[in-house]
Protein backbone atom coordinates (compact mmCIF):
# COMPACT_ATOMS: atom_id res chain seq x y z
CA UNK A 1 0.00 0.00 0.00
CA UNK A 2 1.25 3.48 -0.90
CA UNK A 3 1.90 5.70 2.13
CA UNK A 4 1.65 9.50 2.16
CA UNK A 5 3.16 11.30 5.18
CA UNK A 6 2.24 14.82 6.27
CA UNK A 7 5.10 16.81 7.85
CA UNK A 8 5.65 20.38 8.93
CA UNK A 9 6.25 22.57 11.94
CA UNK A 10 3.58 22.67 14.68
CA UNK A 11 0.30 24.50 14.13
CA UNK A 12 0.42 24.68 10.33
CA UNK A 13 -2.67 22.47 9.99
CA UNK A 14 -1.24 19.00 9.41
CA UNK A 15 -4.03 17.25 11.32
CA UNK A 16 -6.71 19.29 9.56
CA UNK A 17 -5.28 18.24 6.19
CA UNK A 18 -5.15 14.64 7.42
CA UNK A 19 -8.83 14.77 8.45
CA UNK A 20 -9.81 16.27 5.10
CA UNK A 21 -7.95 13.59 3.10
CA UNK A 22 -9.28 10.78 5.32
CA UNK A 23 -12.76 12.35 4.96
CA UNK A 24 -13.51 11.93 8.65
CA UNK A 25 -12.69 13.61 11.94
CA UNK A 26 -9.91 11.46 13.39
CA UNK A 27 -7.01 13.62 14.47
CA UNK A 28 -7.49 16.27 17.15
CA UNK A 29 -7.34 19.78 15.68
CA UNK A 30 -6.48 22.65 18.02
CA UNK A 31 -4.58 25.95 17.88
CA UNK A 32 -2.17 24.87 20.61
CA UNK A 33 1.12 23.66 19.06
CA UNK A 34 1.80 19.97 19.50
CA UNK A 35 -1.72 19.07 20.61
CA UNK A 36 -1.81 15.88 18.52
CA UNK A 37 -0.48 13.10 20.71
CA UNK A 38 -1.21 10.00 18.62
CA UNK A 39 0.51 8.88 15.45
CA UNK A 40 -2.43 8.15 13.18
CA UNK A 41 -2.79 6.47 9.80
CA UNK A 42 -5.96 6.07 7.74
CA UNK A 43 -7.01 5.28 4.16
CA UNK A 44 -7.17 8.34 1.93
CA UNK A 45 -10.72 8.76 0.65
CA UNK A 46 -10.16 11.55 -1.87
CA UNK A 47 -7.61 10.06 -4.26
CA UNK A 48 -8.33 7.67 -7.12
CA UNK A 49 -5.25 5.58 -6.26
CA UNK A 50 -5.51 3.75 -2.95
CA UNK A 51 -3.07 5.01 -0.34
CA UNK A 52 -2.64 5.46 3.39
CA UNK A 53 -2.19 8.96 4.77
CA UNK A 54 -0.09 9.39 7.92
CA UNK A 55 -0.45 12.28 10.35
CA UNK A 56 2.90 12.92 12.05
CA UNK A 57 1.53 15.80 14.12
CA UNK A 58 2.30 14.22 17.48
CA UNK A 59 5.81 12.99 16.78
CA UNK A 60 8.13 14.43 19.39
CA UNK A 61 5.35 16.48 20.99
CA UNK A 62 6.57 15.48 24.45
CA UNK A 63 10.21 16.21 23.77
CA UNK A 64 11.95 18.96 25.70
CA UNK A 65 14.39 20.06 23.04
CA UNK A 66 12.21 22.36 20.94
CA UNK A 67 10.19 22.35 17.76
CA UNK A 68 13.17 22.19 15.41
CA UNK A 69 14.17 18.82 16.84
CA UNK A 70 10.55 17.69 16.68
CA UNK A 71 10.05 18.42 12.99
CA UNK A 72 13.46 16.89 12.24
CA UNK A 73 12.20 13.64 13.75
CA UNK A 74 9.05 13.86 11.62
CA UNK A 75 11.14 14.36 8.49
CA UNK A 76 13.38 11.39 9.33
CA UNK A 77 10.36 9.12 9.77
CA UNK A 78 8.64 10.37 6.63
CA UNK A 79 11.77 9.89 4.53
CA UNK A 80 12.22 6.37 5.87
CA UNK A 81 8.65 5.13 5.48
CA UNK A 82 6.60 7.23 3.02
CA UNK A 83 6.26 7.00 -0.76
CA UNK A 84 5.18 10.66 -0.93
CA UNK A 85 5.75 13.50 1.55
CA UNK A 86 3.34 16.42 1.94
CA UNK A 87 5.34 19.35 3.33
CA UNK A 88 2.84 21.74 4.97
CA UNK A 89 3.56 25.44 5.56
CA UNK A 90 1.35 28.29 6.84
CA UNK A 91 0.61 30.73 4.02
CA UNK A 92 -0.52 33.39 6.53
CA UNK A 93 2.59 33.51 8.71
CA UNK A 94 5.20 33.26 6.00
CA UNK A 95 8.53 31.46 5.98
CA UNK A 96 10.20 30.51 9.28
CA UNK A 97 13.72 29.28 10.07
CA UNK A 98 12.26 25.89 11.12
CA UNK A 99 10.81 25.42 7.63
CA UNK A 100 14.13 26.42 6.08
CA UNK A 101 15.90 23.71 8.11
CA UNK A 102 13.18 21.18 7.41
CA UNK A 103 13.28 21.89 3.67
CA UNK A 104 17.05 21.36 3.69
CA UNK A 105 16.50 17.87 5.10
CA UNK A 106 13.54 17.03 2.83
CA UNK A 107 15.51 17.90 -0.30
CA UNK A 108 17.62 14.81 0.47
CA UNK A 109 14.55 12.54 0.44
CA UNK A 110 14.58 9.75 -2.13
CA UNK A 111 10.79 10.06 -2.49
CA UNK A 112 8.88 13.00 -4.03
CA UNK A 113 7.81 15.99 -1.91
CA UNK A 114 4.76 18.21 -2.45
CA UNK A 115 4.68 21.55 -0.63
CA UNK A 116 1.23 22.65 0.60
CA UNK A 117 0.49 26.28 1.44
CA UNK A 118 -2.26 25.75 3.99
CA UNK A 119 -4.71 28.35 5.37
CA UNK A 120 -4.94 29.98 1.91
CA UNK A 121 -8.64 30.72 2.41
CA UNK A 122 -8.72 33.33 -0.38
CA UNK A 123 -6.88 33.94 -3.64
CA UNK A 124 -5.18 36.99 -2.05
CA UNK A 125 -3.30 34.79 0.38
CA UNK A 126 -1.78 32.83 -2.50
CA UNK A 127 0.25 35.89 -3.55
CA UNK A 128 2.88 35.34 -0.83
CA UNK A 129 3.71 31.89 -2.19
CA UNK A 130 6.88 33.35 -3.71
CA UNK A 131 8.44 33.44 -0.24
CA UNK A 132 8.24 29.66 -0.06
CA UNK A 133 9.52 29.04 -3.60
CA UNK A 134 13.09 29.54 -2.34
CA UNK A 135 12.71 26.26 -0.36
CA UNK A 136 13.23 24.32 -3.57
CA UNK A 137 9.83 22.67 -4.03
CA UNK A 138 8.32 25.03 -6.59
CA UNK A 139 5.54 27.48 -5.84
CA UNK A 140 3.56 24.87 -3.90
CA UNK A 141 -0.15 24.04 -3.85
CA UNK A 142 -2.43 26.54 -2.11
CA UNK A 143 -5.05 24.81 0.04
CA UNK A 144 -7.40 25.53 2.89
CA UNK A 145 -7.99 22.50 5.08
CA UNK A 146 -10.67 24.40 6.98
CA UNK A 147 -12.78 25.08 3.86
CA UNK A 148 -11.61 22.36 1.47
CA UNK A 149 -10.23 24.90 -0.99
CA UNK A 150 -7.61 23.55 -3.42
CA UNK A 151 -8.04 19.89 -2.44
CA UNK A 152 -9.26 18.87 -5.89
CA UNK A 153 -5.99 20.06 -7.43
CA UNK A 154 -4.01 18.54 -4.54
CA UNK A 155 -5.55 15.10 -4.99
CA UNK A 156 -4.98 15.26 -8.75
CA UNK A 157 -1.29 15.90 -8.15
CA UNK A 158 -1.09 13.17 -5.50
CA UNK A 159 -2.64 10.70 -7.94
CA UNK A 160 -0.26 11.79 -10.69
CA UNK A 161 2.71 10.96 -8.44
CA UNK A 162 1.55 7.79 -6.69
CA UNK A 163 -0.30 6.07 -9.55
CA UNK A 164 2.96 4.99 -11.29
CA UNK A 165 4.42 3.95 -7.92
CA UNK A 166 1.34 1.85 -7.17
CA UNK A 167 1.46 0.30 -10.64
CA UNK A 168 5.13 -0.61 -10.20
CA UNK A 169 4.44 -2.11 -6.76
CA UNK A 170 1.53 -4.12 -8.16
CA UNK A 171 3.71 -5.38 -11.01
CA UNK A 172 6.50 -6.39 -8.63
CA UNK A 173 4.00 -8.11 -6.33
CA UNK A 174 2.45 -9.96 -9.26
CA UNK A 175 5.90 -11.17 -10.33
CA UNK A 176 6.66 -12.24 -6.76
CA UNK A 177 3.32 -14.04 -6.47
CA UNK A 178 3.95 -15.78 -9.77
CA UNK A 179 7.39 -16.89 -8.62
CA UNK A 180 5.99 -18.12 -5.32
CA UNK A 181 3.16 -19.93 -7.08
CA UNK A 182 5.62 -21.69 -9.33
CA UNK A 183 8.27 -22.44 -6.74
CA UNK A 184 6.17 -22.99 -3.62
CA UNK A 185 8.03 -23.14 -0.32
CA UNK A 186 11.72 -23.77 0.25
CA UNK A 187 11.61 -25.92 3.39
CA UNK A 188 14.87 -26.59 5.23
CA UNK A 189 14.69 -29.72 7.37
CA UNK A 190 17.32 -29.35 10.08
CA UNK A 191 18.31 -31.15 13.26
CA UNK A 192 21.08 -33.06 14.95
CA UNK A 193 22.31 -36.37 13.45
CA UNK A 194 19.89 -39.28 13.60
CA UNK A 195 16.93 -37.13 14.65
CA UNK A 196 14.95 -38.52 11.71
CA UNK A 197 15.23 -35.79 9.05
CA UNK A 198 15.60 -38.17 6.11
CA UNK A 199 12.87 -40.42 7.50
CA UNK A 200 10.56 -37.41 7.64
CA UNK A 201 11.21 -36.60 3.99
CA UNK A 202 10.59 -40.22 3.03
CA UNK A 203 7.33 -40.17 4.97
CA UNK A 204 6.24 -36.97 3.20
CA UNK A 205 7.22 -38.36 -0.20
CA UNK A 206 5.98 -41.84 0.70
CA UNK A 207 9.06 -43.42 -0.84
CA UNK A 208 12.66 -44.22 0.04
CA UNK A 209 14.25 -41.39 -1.93
CA UNK A 210 16.75 -40.37 0.77
CA UNK A 211 19.18 -42.64 2.60
CA UNK A 212 17.95 -43.69 6.02
CA UNK A 213 20.44 -45.28 8.38
CA UNK A 214 21.11 -45.69 12.07
CA UNK A 215 24.62 -44.33 11.44
CA UNK A 216 24.68 -40.68 12.50
CA UNK A 217 25.68 -38.30 9.71
CA UNK A 218 24.58 -40.45 6.76
CA UNK A 219 23.41 -37.34 4.92
CA UNK A 220 26.60 -35.41 4.20
CA UNK A 221 25.28 -32.66 1.96
CA UNK A 222 22.18 -30.52 1.57
CA UNK A 223 19.91 -32.24 -0.95
CA UNK A 224 17.01 -30.44 -2.67
CA UNK A 225 14.03 -32.74 -3.11
CA UNK A 226 11.01 -31.53 -5.15
CA UNK A 227 7.56 -32.22 -3.69
CA UNK A 228 4.19 -31.22 -5.12
CA UNK A 229 1.45 -30.33 -2.64
CA UNK A 230 -1.77 -28.38 -3.24
CA UNK A 231 -0.75 -27.71 -6.86
CA UNK A 232 2.52 -26.09 -5.81
CA UNK A 233 6.01 -27.40 -6.36
CA UNK A 234 7.81 -27.15 -3.02
CA UNK A 235 11.47 -27.87 -2.29
CA UNK A 236 12.39 -30.03 0.68
CA UNK A 237 15.99 -29.27 1.65
CA UNK A 238 17.41 -32.34 3.39
CA UNK A 239 20.41 -31.12 5.39
CA UNK A 240 23.31 -32.79 7.11
CA UNK A 241 22.87 -33.36 10.83
CA UNK A 242 24.59 -30.61 12.76
CA UNK A 243 26.98 -31.48 15.58
CA UNK A 244 29.12 -29.27 17.78
CA UNK A 245 32.19 -28.05 15.91
CA UNK A 246 34.47 -29.59 18.54
CA UNK A 247 32.97 -33.01 17.79
CA UNK A 248 33.39 -32.78 14.02
CA UNK A 249 36.07 -35.29 13.17
CA UNK A 250 36.49 -34.62 9.45
CA UNK A 251 36.62 -31.63 7.15
CA UNK A 252 33.62 -33.12 5.33
CA UNK A 253 31.50 -32.62 8.44
CA UNK A 254 32.64 -29.03 8.82
CA UNK A 255 31.70 -28.20 5.23
CA UNK A 256 28.39 -30.08 5.65
CA UNK A 257 27.59 -27.90 8.67
CA UNK A 258 28.40 -24.76 6.68
CA UNK A 259 26.07 -25.90 3.89
CA UNK A 260 23.34 -26.59 6.43
CA UNK A 261 23.61 -23.06 7.82
CA UNK A 262 23.44 -21.74 4.24
CA UNK A 263 20.33 -23.85 3.63
CA UNK A 264 18.68 -22.26 6.65
CA UNK A 265 19.41 -18.80 5.24
CA UNK A 266 17.98 -19.57 1.79
CA UNK A 267 14.85 -21.29 3.08
CA UNK A 268 11.38 -19.82 3.51
CA UNK A 269 10.79 -21.86 6.66
CA UNK A 270 12.71 -24.34 8.80
CA UNK A 271 11.46 -27.65 10.15
CA UNK A 272 13.45 -28.29 13.31
CA UNK A 273 13.37 -32.06 13.83
CA UNK A 274 13.69 -33.13 17.47
CA UNK A 275 14.27 -36.70 18.65
CA UNK A 276 11.53 -36.70 21.27
CA UNK A 277 12.56 -40.06 22.70
CA UNK A 278 16.13 -38.88 23.37
CA UNK A 279 15.04 -35.48 24.67
CA UNK A 280 16.24 -31.99 23.79
CA UNK A 281 20.01 -31.64 23.78
CA UNK A 282 22.46 -28.74 23.74
CA UNK A 283 22.86 -29.26 19.99
CA UNK A 284 19.10 -28.93 19.48
CA UNK A 285 19.25 -25.61 21.32
CA UNK A 286 22.18 -24.46 19.19
CA UNK A 287 20.35 -25.26 15.95
CA UNK A 288 17.25 -23.51 17.27
CA UNK A 289 19.40 -20.49 18.09
CA UNK A 290 20.71 -20.45 14.52
CA UNK A 291 17.13 -20.40 13.19
CA UNK A 292 16.26 -17.54 15.53
CA UNK A 293 19.39 -15.58 14.60
CA UNK A 294 18.53 -15.91 10.91
CA UNK A 295 15.00 -14.64 11.73
CA UNK A 296 13.38 -17.58 9.98
CA UNK A 297 9.82 -18.88 10.37
CA UNK A 298 9.90 -22.24 12.09
CA UNK A 299 7.85 -25.37 12.77
CA UNK A 300 9.16 -27.80 15.37
CA UNK A 301 8.78 -31.48 14.44
CA UNK A 302 8.64 -33.73 17.50
CA UNK A 303 9.73 -36.99 15.91
CA UNK A 304 9.55 -40.53 17.33
CA UNK A 305 6.25 -39.64 18.97
CA UNK A 306 5.32 -43.31 19.16
CA UNK A 307 8.23 -43.93 21.56
CA UNK A 308 7.48 -40.97 23.88
CA UNK A 309 5.72 -42.24 27.06
CA UNK A 310 3.51 -44.65 25.06
CA UNK A 311 1.64 -45.73 28.20
CA UNK A 312 0.19 -42.27 28.88
CA UNK A 313 -2.94 -40.73 27.38
CA UNK A 314 -2.36 -38.66 24.22
CA UNK A 315 -3.43 -35.39 25.89
CA UNK A 316 -0.98 -35.97 28.75
CA UNK A 317 1.81 -36.85 26.33
CA UNK A 318 1.18 -33.67 24.31
CA UNK A 319 1.15 -31.55 27.47
CA UNK A 320 4.39 -33.12 28.68
CA UNK A 321 6.07 -32.67 25.27
CA UNK A 322 4.97 -29.04 25.01
CA UNK A 323 6.23 -28.26 28.51
CA UNK A 324 9.59 -29.74 27.61
CA UNK A 325 10.10 -27.84 24.37
CA UNK A 326 8.81 -24.54 25.77
CA UNK A 327 11.22 -24.86 28.68
CA UNK A 328 14.27 -25.98 26.70
CA UNK A 329 13.61 -23.90 23.57
CA UNK A 330 12.03 -20.86 25.26
CA UNK A 331 13.68 -18.45 22.79
CA UNK A 332 11.83 -20.23 19.95
CA UNK A 333 8.46 -19.79 21.63
CA UNK A 334 6.90 -18.44 18.43
CA UNK A 335 7.28 -21.84 16.71
CA UNK A 336 4.31 -24.26 16.85
CA UNK A 337 4.95 -27.98 16.85
CA UNK A 338 3.71 -31.19 15.24
CA UNK A 339 4.16 -34.56 16.97
CA UNK A 340 4.87 -37.27 14.39
CA UNK A 341 6.50 -40.63 13.90
CA UNK A 342 8.34 -40.41 10.60
CA UNK A 343 9.41 -44.06 10.64
CA UNK A 344 5.85 -45.30 11.25
CA UNK A 345 4.25 -42.62 9.05
CA UNK A 346 2.05 -41.35 11.89
CA UNK A 347 0.47 -37.83 11.84
CA UNK A 348 2.57 -36.71 8.84
CA UNK A 349 -0.41 -34.76 7.48
CA UNK A 350 0.04 -32.33 10.39
CA UNK A 351 3.24 -31.02 8.86
CA UNK A 352 1.73 -29.37 5.78
CA UNK A 353 -1.43 -28.48 7.67
CA UNK A 354 0.73 -26.43 10.04
CA UNK A 355 2.80 -24.99 7.18
CA UNK A 356 -0.37 -23.85 5.42
CA UNK A 357 -1.58 -22.16 8.62
CA UNK A 358 1.75 -20.40 9.20
CA UNK A 359 1.82 -19.20 5.62
CA UNK A 360 -1.74 -17.82 5.76
CA UNK A 361 -1.31 -15.82 9.00
CA UNK A 362 1.95 -14.32 7.74
CA UNK A 363 -0.07 -12.27 5.25
CA UNK A 364 -1.98 -10.46 8.02
CA UNK A 365 0.27 -7.56 9.02
CA UNK A 366 -0.73 -5.09 11.72
CA UNK A 367 -1.63 -1.64 10.41
CA UNK A 368 0.47 1.38 11.31
CA UNK A 369 -2.26 3.05 13.34
CA UNK A 370 -3.10 -0.08 15.34
CA UNK A 371 0.60 -0.81 15.95
CA UNK A 372 1.25 2.67 17.33
CA UNK A 373 -1.79 2.62 19.60
CA UNK A 374 -0.86 -0.81 20.94
CA UNK A 375 2.77 0.09 21.60
CA UNK A 376 1.87 3.41 23.21
CA UNK A 377 -0.48 1.50 25.53
CA UNK A 378 2.35 -0.94 26.28
CA UNK A 379 4.61 1.96 27.27
CA UNK A 380 1.90 3.34 29.56
CA UNK A 381 1.17 0.00 31.22
CA UNK A 382 4.85 -0.75 31.82
CA UNK A 383 7.16 2.24 31.31
CA UNK A 384 10.77 1.35 30.44
CA UNK A 385 13.34 1.60 33.20
CA UNK A 386 16.10 4.21 33.15
CA UNK A 387 19.21 2.94 31.40
CA UNK A 388 22.00 2.44 33.93
CA UNK A 389 24.74 3.75 31.66
CA UNK A 390 23.03 6.64 29.88
CA UNK A 391 20.73 7.66 32.76
CA UNK A 392 17.79 8.13 30.39
CA UNK A 393 14.57 6.38 29.51
CA UNK A 394 13.73 5.26 25.98
CA UNK A 395 10.80 7.08 24.35
CA UNK A 396 8.80 5.73 21.41
CA UNK A 397 8.11 8.34 18.75
CA UNK A 398 6.60 6.26 15.96
CA UNK A 399 6.39 2.68 14.75
CA UNK A 400 5.57 0.94 11.51
CA UNK A 401 5.62 -2.62 10.19
CA UNK A 402 7.46 -3.18 6.92
CA UNK A 403 7.18 -6.40 4.91
CA UNK A 404 9.44 -7.30 2.02
CA UNK A 405 7.60 -10.26 0.53
CA UNK A 406 9.15 -10.12 -2.91
CA UNK A 407 11.78 -12.78 -2.32
CA UNK A 408 10.12 -15.12 0.16
CA UNK A 409 6.94 -17.13 0.23
CA UNK A 410 6.50 -16.51 3.97
CA UNK A 411 7.24 -12.84 4.68
CA UNK A 412 8.55 -11.81 8.09
CA UNK A 413 7.57 -8.25 9.05
CA UNK A 414 10.18 -5.90 10.45
CA UNK A 415 8.82 -3.64 13.18
CA UNK A 416 10.63 -0.32 12.80
CA UNK A 417 10.66 1.65 16.05
CA UNK A 418 11.71 5.29 15.89
CA UNK A 419 12.94 6.29 19.35
CA UNK A 420 14.82 9.13 21.02
CA UNK A 421 18.01 7.03 21.27
CA UNK A 422 18.25 3.38 20.22
CA UNK A 423 21.05 2.78 22.73
CA UNK A 424 18.43 3.06 25.47
CA UNK A 425 16.54 -0.03 24.26
CA UNK A 426 17.16 -2.84 26.73
CA UNK A 427 16.81 -6.49 25.83
CA UNK A 428 14.19 -7.25 28.48
CA UNK A 429 12.03 -4.35 27.34
CA UNK A 430 12.30 -5.37 23.70
CA UNK A 431 11.13 -8.82 24.76
CA UNK A 432 8.22 -7.22 26.63
CA UNK A 433 7.15 -5.33 23.50
CA UNK A 434 7.52 -8.52 21.48
CA UNK A 435 5.21 -10.33 23.90
CA UNK A 436 2.62 -7.56 23.69
CA UNK A 437 2.59 -7.72 19.88
CA UNK A 438 2.25 -11.48 20.00
CA UNK A 439 -0.63 -11.26 22.50
CA UNK A 440 -2.62 -8.95 20.25
CA UNK A 441 -1.56 -10.27 16.85
CA UNK A 442 -0.64 -13.90 17.26
CA UNK A 443 1.17 -15.26 14.22
CA UNK A 444 2.39 -18.81 14.94
CA UNK A 445 5.70 -19.68 13.36
CA UNK A 446 6.62 -16.08 12.51
CA UNK A 447 9.41 -14.36 14.47
CA UNK A 448 9.06 -10.78 15.66
CA UNK A 449 11.91 -8.67 14.31
CA UNK A 450 12.60 -5.16 15.60
CA UNK A 451 14.64 -2.46 13.87
CA UNK A 452 15.24 0.28 16.43
CA UNK A 453 16.29 3.64 15.00
CA UNK A 454 17.37 6.83 16.75
CA UNK A 455 15.95 10.22 15.93
CA UNK A 456 19.60 11.32 15.75
CA UNK A 457 21.11 9.12 13.04
CA UNK A 458 24.61 9.52 14.44
CA UNK A 459 23.50 7.39 17.42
Amino acid sequence: MISVAIVGRPNVGKSAIFNRLANRQIAIVHDQPGVTRDRIAAPCELTVTECTVIDTGGIGAKLDDGFLDQVTVEADIAMDTADLILFVVDSREGLSHIETELAHKLRKAKHPVLMLLNKADTATQELISGDFAKLGFGSGIAVSAAHGRGFHDLCDQIDEIIAPIAAKQAEEQAEADEQVAKAGLKIAIVGKPNAGKSSLINAILKDERTIVSEIAGTTRDAVDVPYEYAEELHTLIDTAGLRQRSKMDTSVEVFSAMRTEKSIRRSDICLLVIDLEAGISAMDRKIAQTIQNEKKPCLIILNKWDLFHPGMRRSERLEKAETEIRTELFFLSYAPFAAVSAKEGQHISQVFAQLTKIRSVAKDVITTGALNRMLQDAFLVKPPSIHKKFKKRIKLLYATAVVNDRYTAIPVPSYILFVNDKRLMQENYEQYLSNRIREKYYAPGIPIVFSVRSRNRSK
